[in-house]
């Protein structure tokens, strides 16, 4: 039988109690944009489109919740049409993970833990990424490209990773593992991040937006990642 973890979270709770032990098998799931990497995929993206001050603007407000994340990647995502797939290629290569990613992965394998990242970027992206960094699970979305031209269509393809998804992976990941929930972490920055964050046994707001800060239970204000390391047992 897996291990015990809450089926009956909503986005605002937040669970207290003792923290994850690193000697004992968990699952950090975390947030890519801003979290595992310093950029923000979607305004590199919009440098390059030319369309960067638009993005960035309606990548802010998404961040501090001001918008509804789908709305906010669909007219992102619109401003990229026309643009050769070619695009993310260029992106990637600027592309710089956060200040003790690798290390924060390595121990936590070393420990016998798992890694996984839940991300509103997308695939194109964060498929290099996950084995640059050897996570153990990765989730993101996907752009249209047309066949034909080989340009982006300015739409997603198939289900938009949510906050509602994000937290549902923390949950079924963690009993793929047979891992109870006061040994899961969740790390993210944005509000799409909140749910997860809420419902992890080790929630933690990353030099997040100040409405992420206000509600997360822990928060790291220093872009290191290995400071997630001294919140274990």
């Amino acid at each position: 039988m897996s291990a015990p973890l809450s089926q009956h979270l909503d986005d605002t709770d937040t669970l207290a109690g003792p923290l994850p032990a690193l000697g004992m098998p968990g699952l950090l799931v975390m947030d890519v944009d801003s979290t595992l990497i310093d950029e923000e995929v979607i305004d590199e993206l919009g440098e390059e489109a030319g369309v960067g001050d638009e993005i960035a603007a309606i990548t802010a407000r998404a961040m501090n919740g001001e918008l509804d994340f789908r709305q906010a990647l669909d007219e992102r995502v619109a401003l990229l049409r026309g643009m050769p797939a070619q695009i993310f290629d260029r992106v990637y290569e600027r592309l710089h993970f956060t200040n003790g990613a690798h290390e924060l992965i390595d121990t936590l394998h070393a420990h016998g833990w798992k890694v996984g990242v839940v991300s509103g970027g997308f695939h194109e992206i964060v498929d290099r990424l996950a084995v640059d960094a050897h996570l153990d699970y990765h989730i993101a979305n996907r752009l249209s490209v047309d066949a034909r031209s080989g340009m982006l269509t300015g739409e997603v393809v198939g289900d938009v990773v949510t906050k509602e998804v994000k937290l549902s992976r923390l949950r079924s990941w963690a009993q793929e593992n047979d891992i109870a929930r006061i040994q899961t972490v969740a790390v993210g920055d944005g509000a799409n991040d909140l749910p997860m964050i809420g419902a992890a046994g080790l929630g933690i707001a990353f030099c997040a937006k100040p409405t992420v800060r206000t509600a997360a239970p822990h928060t790291i204000d220093e872009r290191d990642l290995r400071k997630v390391l001294g919140f274990l047992q």
